[in-house]
């Protein structure tokens, strides 16, 4: 059992604490700045960007790629079974067709049991355009790239277009099973056009590139046995909207052999993913600029072999903005490494974690709401920093945790033992946060340091959680602070806070939903708090509580006014029972009450 620090009453019914000091860091704009803080913050998050991109591999495409003369387009129509073509860099053999040399070839029609294929020189570029075209092949990739330079897949404007496969495919190459997708490529690719492209891949993925993948559709849908996209040195998205069921992975980057690729890039995006493995994973860095995601993980098992995650990066998992709709069989937002959320609106349900970082987890604005979680939000063996932003968080263990080289659950994948000597630090200066956890509230295997915000903890019921669990400081220099739940484990912030702290712990439990009020002796609200859960022992601190002036804290009554998770601002108070008039003269104080 790990060391705790606990709240014991004395015969005074007075607190005493010993913690270790901690310093705080703060940041702030002058009134004369040239910059806004809206501004600055804008700039840091493109940096955050910015960097992780340039350890990623070099650009990937050129202006021109994109632009040609209709006068350099050659024409290809396709009959069925047959092919009628011009050109003199393409041969055919029944319903399959090969190009042999750079340029423009526009297609449209039917090809039944059908196949393109390029097979180009290295330094050849290669535009395949989709005027319109129904292909399928029962033993292969429908769309087969064997060599160039780069290939450029264009889905014309105001067209409709399928591909579609076998359920068994006759390789080219046995040894590397090679083709198996539907569009499969062994050279770069980029998938782009103003039309819009099904794709029915019944044998493996829908589109696989074995160097990297760019992908600007205007609609591109996607029904795949494994994969929907697989980008294996990167997958970029530019703009679109993408619909895929998958019972792999929807988006997938997973180059393990070089530190500089494997990555994921999405600009913007309307997504919805369906998919029996991970939504969205990268071995390296996944960097969302923007977009909307509705992401489904439907694995049988939390446990099982297959990674069942929302977004999964190995490395860096970097996101500005967006709207993200997660509901995932295991962690929702997870990283091998580290996480930086700068912004985004998200809505999570999760069976293991809601956000989970091995190591250090960011979080400098955005508005999080995670209905459903084992730890809400989980950084294991680094620093969890919460700078902004607003949080709704419900969990079946801890609402926030920082496990310092440890992940408190116990039996689940990935397994980590406990480090005696690692100690991290949960920083908190959030807009607004409320936790409902079964767990403890607040849970740091190293250090707490509250600097600002509301942070409103339905804590457990449970005597062996606490709403705060900290091993070594709970430093509050501003904020304010308000918990309701058991009282067996309680712990307040500690004596080298600047902001006074009061506790408050009935004889028994109280119904949820019981009124706990703060007011001067003179009348004037200080807090008016509707708890989740029934609960034990309240607590309150905040920059509006003195030393040295009379309080009156209240049980039951009516109030109205505004309220968001129990918490009441402009409140018309009815007074219940008056538990007890006190005086603090101390930074954190304690009562034990009479009922």
């Amino acid at each position: 059992m790990k060391q705790k620090t606990l709240l014991i009453f004395l015969v005074t019914f007075m607190f005493t604490f010993s913690f270790w000091s901690c310093d705080v860091m703060s940041t702030g704009f002058d009134d004369d700045t040239e910059e806004t803080e809206e501004e600055a913050e804008a700039a840091d998050n493109e940096e955050d960007i910015d960097d992780a991109v340039a350890n990623n591999d070099g650009d990937h495409d050129e202006t021109s790629d994109y632009t040609w003369s209709n006068s350099d387009v050659e024409t290809v129509t396709l009959n069925g079974s047959s092919v009628t073509e011009s050109s003199d860099n393409i041969s055919v053999s029944g319903s399959k067709l090969t190009i042999s040399a750079a340029g423009n070839y526009s297609f449209s029609g039917s090809l039944s049991n059908g196949q393109i294929i390029v097979d180009a020189a290295e330094s050849d570029l290669v535009r395949l355009i989709l005027d319109g075209v129904d292909i399928s092949s029962s033993n292969s990739a429908p769309i087969y790239i064997k060599s160039a330079e780069k290939v450029i897949v264009v889905v014309n404007e105001n067209t409709e277009n399928t591909l579609s496969d076998g359920t068994s495919y006759d390789y080219d190459d046995a040894e590397d099973e090679e083709p198996n997708s539907t569009i499969f490529s062994k050279t770069n690719l980029t998938v782009f056009g103003d039309g819009k492209l099904t794709i029915d891949a019944n044998f493996n993925d829908g589109i696989n590139s074995k160097d990297g993948l760019i992908v600007d559709v205007n609609q591109l849908e996607i029904d795949a046995v494994d994969d929907g996209i697989r980008g294996k040195d990167y997958l970029i998205i530019k703009d679109g909207t993408i619909n895929i069921t998958s019972a792999g992975d929807g988006l997938k980057s997973d180059n393990d052999n070089d530190e500089t690729r494997g990555y994921i890039q999405i600009l913007t995006v309307d997504i919805d993913i369906t998919a029996g493995g991970d939504a969205i994973s990268a071995e390296t860095d996944i960097l969302i600029e923007n977009g909307n995601f509705d992401l489904t993980t439907n694995g049988n098992s939390s446990y099982s072999d297959t990674s069942l995650k929302g977004l999964k990066s190995g490395v860096n998992l970097i996101v500005n903005a967006g709207t993200f709709a997660i509901n995932s069989a295991e962690d929702a937002i997870h990283s091998d490494q580290t996480i930086t959320l700068n912004g985004g609106t998200y809505t999570i349900s999760a069976s293991d974690d809601g956000i989970h970082a091995d190591y250090d987890l960011t979080i400098n604005s955005g508005d999080y709401t995670i209905t459903k979680s084992y730890e809400g939000i989980e950084s294991t063996s680094g620093d969890l920093r919460i700078d902004g932003g607003t949080f709704d968080i419900t969990s079946s263990d801890d609402g926030l945790n920082v496990a310092a080289g440890g992940d408190s659950m116990g039996g689940g994948p990935g397994g980590w033992g406990k480090s005696a000597t690692a100690s991290y630090t949960l920083y908190l200066a959030p807009e607004f946060m409320a936790v409902n956890a079964q767990g403890d509230g607040l849970d740091s295997n190293g250090s707490v340091e509250m600097s600002d915000g509301i942070v409103i903890v339905n804590g457990p019921t449970g005597s062996g959680n606490g709403i705060l669990d900290y091993d070594d400081s709970f430093i509050q220099t501003g904020g304010t602070l308000i918990g309701a739940g058991s009282s067996g484990m309680l712990q307040a912030p500690g004596s080298s806070s600047s902001i006074n702290c009061v506790a408050l712990v009935f004889r028994s439990t109280k119904d949820d939903g019981t009124l706990c009020h703060i007011e001067t002796a003179g009348g004037e609200e200080l807090v008016t708090f509707k708890p989740a859960k029934d609960f034990q022992a309240f607590i309150f601190s905040s920059p509006e509580l003195d030393q040295g002036v009379s309080y009156n804290f209240y049980s039951g009554g009516s109030v109205s006014g505004t309220e968001e998770n129990g918490y009441y601002t402009d409140a018309t108070y009815s007074a219940g029972t008056l538990q007890k008039t006190f005086t603090l003269s101390q930074r954190v104080t304690g009562y034990q009450l009479s009922n």
